[in-house]
């Protein structure tokens, strides 16, 4: 998780170089589209969601040997990763509503 965070990061710093008029990272240094990040991180905290999920449900049926202390590690995870998108977006909208009330 911290690894999409961290590109996530990475590419708001580029677009703030760009806005800057600073020069920005070279295209051809294998970076990755800012909305391909996005969806990927996204995808990563549903792929988590969807872990814990399924961790609960075998606890609570019994159909797998699933500890207690598992289901709530993931849990949490799951639950951090949320958050941290979650801080991220806020971000996001942020700093378009920024933009977006800028003058002219």
């Amino acid at each position: 998780m911290s690894v999409e965070i961290s590109r996530v990061l990475a590419q708001m710093r580029v677009v703030q170089n760009q806005i800057r008029g600073e020069s920005p990272l070279d295209e051809t240094q294998g970076a990755v589209g800012f909305g391909d990040l996005l969806k990927q991180s996204i995808d990563s905290v549903n792929g988590l969601q969807q872990d814990a999920s399924q961790l609960k449900t075998d606890f609570q049926t019994g159909a797998r040997d699933v500890d207690l202390s598992e289901v709530m590690l993931a849990t949490q995870k799951a639950d951090v990763a949320f958050q941290a998108m979650t801080e991220v977006r806020n971000k996001l909208v942020e700093a378009y509503k920024d933009i977006m009330n800028m003058p002219l």
